[in-house]
C-alpha cells in the first residue's frame, strides 16, 4: 500500500499512539515490555551482526486498538474472522472539537451525522467513521486523557464519545464497516452500560480506540487501514492505524469542487487497495 501511495502521489499518515502506558477504558496501565537493558532480554553479536529480540505482553484493549465485534456481542466476529476488506475504507471524520471544549462528556449525535452529510454528501458504503475530539494532545498523560486526577477510578472519567442514538442511526441508515474514537473508548468516560460497544457487536461493526493525529487528515477523501494484529479467537488488538490521503493536499472544513474530484480519485483506488491485500 506504502508502494501504491507513492506511484499514485499519496502520503502515509500514522494514526497510531505510541505504545508506553496502556490507556484501556478501564484505566492506564504500563506496557509490559523486556528491553535490552532488562533482564531477561534476548541479545547477541553474530558474527560482524547484532541480533536483538525483545518480549513484551499487552492487554488486547491497550493503546490504539481493534474492538471486534465479540467484545460485546456474543457470535460476534473475533479478529481473525475479519474480513480483510473491512478494514481499509473510505474515511469520515466527524469533527466535534469545540463542542468538547465546552463539555467533556459530550456523545456525537445524529445532528453531528446529518451535518457532516451536508457539507460532504451522503456518508459512503463501508466507511471508516471516526470521531475528532482534538482528544490526541492530551496523549500519553493519563490525567489528561482520562480527564481525572485519579484515572484508576472508572467513575471519575470525562472524555468524549458517540452517544447510543446517533450509533443506531448509523447502524440503520448508513453502510458502515468501522467506528472509532481519539479517546478511550467508543462509549463516553461516564457510560455505564456500554450501549455504543453492544451496538457495535451486534451489527458487526468493528471499532478503534485509541486514534491519534485526526487533524492531519481531511474530513472527506482519505483512505483508513486498520492494520489489527491478527490474534486467534480475539476480542481485540493492539492495530496500526493509517490513512492514504493526496500528497500536499490541504486539510479543508467545507466541500469544493476540486475536493470532490479528489476525494473521487482516492474512492476509485480502494478496489484496487484490496485486490492487493488479496481480498
Amino acid at each position: 500500500m506504502v508502494i501504491l501511495g507513492t506511484s499514485q502521489g499519496m502520503r502515509v499518515v500514522d494514526l497510531t499512539q505510541l505504545n508506553t502506558v496502556l490507556l484501556r477504558s478501564s484505566g492506564p496501565e504500563i506496557l509490559d515490555i523486556t528491553l535490552p537493558s532488562s533482564p531477561g532480554a534476548q541479545t547477541a553479536v553474530i558474527g560482524k551482526y547484532l541480533y536483538e529480540g525483545n518480549s513484551f505482553a499487552t492487554a488486547e484493549h491497550g493503546g490504539t486498538h481493534v474492538d471486534s465485534p465479540a467484545h460485546f456481542y456474543e457470535g460476534g466476529w473475533r479478529v481473525q474472522q475479519i474480513p480483510m476488506k473491512k478494514l481499509v475504507e473510505k474515511g469520515v471524520i466527524i469533527n466535534v472539537k469545540q463542542k468538547t471544549l465546552i463539555d467533556p462528556d459530550y456523545r456525537v449525535t445524529v445532528e453531528d451525522l446529518v451535518n457532516y452529510e451536508r457539507t460532504y454528501g451522503p456518508i459512503p458504503d463501508g466507511a471508516v467513521v471516526l470521531m475528532n475530539s482534538g482528544w490526541s494532545d492530551k496523549y500519553p498523560n493519563p490525567n489528561t486523557v482520562f480527564n481525572t486526577p485519579t484515572p484508576s477510578d472508572p467513575k471519575t472519567f470525562h472524555f468524549p464519545g458517540w452517544h447510543e442514538n446517533a450509533t443506531a442511526w448509523l447502524m440503520k441508515n448508513r453502510n458502515i464497516n468501522i467506528m472509532g474514537v481519539d479517546t478511550p473508548s467508543n462509549d463516553y468516560g461516564q457510560a455505564k452500560v456500554f450501549p455504543t460497544h453492544v451496538l457495535m457487536g451486534k451489527h458487526n461493526i468493528i471499532g478503534v480506540e485509541n486514534v491519534g493525529f485526526l487533524d492531519k487528515i481531511p474530513e472527506s477523501g482519505s483512505t483508513i487501514c486498520v492494520a489489527v494484529l491478527k490474534l486467534k479467537d480475539g476480542s481485540g488488538g493492539p492495530a496500526r492505524v493509517f490513512a492514504i490521503v493526496e500528497e500536499n493536499k490541504e486539510v479543508l472544513a467545507s466541500c469544493s469542487e476540486s475536493l470532490l474530484s479528489e476525494v473521487f480519485l482516492m474512492f476509485s483506488l480502494i478496489p484496487l487497495v484490496h485486490r492487493l491485500i488479496g481480498q
